[in-house]
């Protein structure tokens, strides 16, 4: 599933094709796309309205509507696992895996392809309500040491599902965290509260810089459904630490790395520079 990278990725590059463009109509192949709505009850909310602004929260992207100076809602998109968007020429043929085509002044049209259809395009009249759960952005202003020293002392949970925990922090995925946990040399498994300052100082910097690295590379693209809105692959995997090299080499001590299951997701680690916490050693979960 596309993380914080590969979301940012796709929404900077979306933007230049679509902000400040009106919608004409929407296509609509794959109504589950779209949370069941018709592509009539869509066209009624949509055609008309300016496409005023393109942002990212979390691994969502939206798109603010405008319709005379007045909100139109909004489009909210999740990629999930293999959804894409791209800016293509009205006329252009669709691809056979295209859910949704937003028909857009300009001869343009954003159309979203998704070829496993667990992705989603909805209209929302107020997006704030599913996004305003979320935990605060790892690159923005909240997320600081002292929040983070805080918000970890607080819960007594393992140091990797917490960080998947999107209602504790936005974004992060199982490649970043994974690849955030080693730079910072902390076991998946270390318990959150047991972190000391300088710890939480390390890990707070390096999942900032992992989360930057990978965006300006954009993003990862370790199977074939990754791709940008110009059709090109990410490269930051390979830069990849740990994430995908279970059995090879660690690249900082040259110890054989390990692939576990840590809360039901492929976990990769260096034993010798992540130290297991002493539980974690002794029920050793089998891996590569």
């Amino acid at each position: 599933m596309p993380e914080l990278p590969e979301v940012e990725t796709v929404t900077r590059l979306i933007r230049p094709g679509v902000e400040g463009r009106r919608v004409r109509g929407i296509e609509v192949s794959w109504e589950r796309t779209t949370g069941g709505a018709s592509p009539v009850q869509l066209a009624e909310r949509l055609r008309g309205a300016r496409i005023e602004r393109v942002w990212r929260r979390a691994k969502y992207i939206v798109l603010d509507l405008e319709r005379r100076g007045r909100s139109a809602g909004q489009l909210l998109v999740h990629l999930r696992m293999t959804g894409r968007l791209h800016v293509v020429e009205s006329g252009a043929d669709p691809d056979p895996y295209e859910r949704v085509r937003l028909q857009l002044e300009g001869r343009r049209a954003l159309t979203f392809i998704d070829v496993r259809k667990f992705g989603r395009f909805l209209w929302c009249e107020d997006v704030a309500p599913i996004l305003d759960r979320l935990g605060p952005e790892p690159l923005g202003e909240e997320f600081t040491s002292a929040w983070l020293r805080g918000a970890l002392r607080a819960r007594r949970r393992a140091l990797k599902p917490l960080l998947l925990d999107q209602e504790f922090l936005a974004g992060i995925g199982n490649i970043y965290a994974d690849e955030a946990l080693f730079r910072a040399r902390l076991h998946p498994l270390r318990r959150s509260d047991s972190l000391r300052a300088p710890q939480v100082d390390r890990l707070h910097a390096e999942i900032r810089t992992v989360l930057e690295e990978a965006i300006e590379r954009e993003g990862s693209s370790f199977d074939t459904f990754y791709r940008t809105p110009e059709g090109q692959p990410g490269s930051y995997q390979h830069q990849f630490q740990v994430y995908g090299r279970g059995g090879m080499a660690c690249r900082a001590c040259g110890a054989t790395l390990r692939k576990l299951v840590v809360a039901q997701r492929g976990t990769h680690v260096c034993l010798r520079c992540q130290r297991p916490p002493r539980k974690a050693r002794r029920t050793a979960v089998s891996g590569q």
